[in-house]
């Protein structure tokens, strides 16, 4: 799948995100130019964790007859040593429904191995950028 990102108006920081069929927005807050009014990048990056996890407590209890009904996960970052190579989320989960101690730790354990988390923790992420001819111009 591709991600499209798109400058929403010319000079502004807003972007707007297409991803299939879905579409969502980006900003940065107004101290870094932005006006704030959208999830800002860093903010994405934390919720693609929580998501997973979420999504991947709910796969794995469906898969298994567990009885969860609903999920809550919270995500703090630690960002003030990112620029030394140190990005820290600390993830807070509860997990509701008529669950046995034995079923929440299950639990607990599978969302320590989520697609994002082993992504973000064990992966070698390489990013290769290049030119993208702008939108409207013939190509030779």
């Amino acid at each position: 799948m591709e991600i499209r990102c798109e400058t929403e108006t010319p000079g502004e920081l807003a972007q707007r995100v297409t991803a299939g069929p879905h579409h969502l927005r980006i900003d940065v807050p107004e101290p870094l130019f932005g006006k704030g009014s959208a999830p800002d990048p860093h903010d994405l990056f934390d919720a693609a964790l929580a998501g997973c996890k979420a999504t991947t407590a709910h796969w794995y209890a469906r898969t298994k007859g567990i009885p969860l009904e609903r999920v809550e996960v919270h995500v703090e970052r630690k960002d003030d040593e990112e620029r030394k190579g140190v990005y820290v989320l600390r993830v807070r989960l509860a997990f509701h429904g008529p669950l046995t101690e034995e079923q929440r730790q299950k639990l607990h354990d599978v969302v320590g191995r989520c697609p994002i988390h082993k992504l973000m923790t064990t992966t070698e992420v390489r990013v290769e950028t290049a030119p993208l001819e702008p939108s409207g111009s013939a190509a030779p």
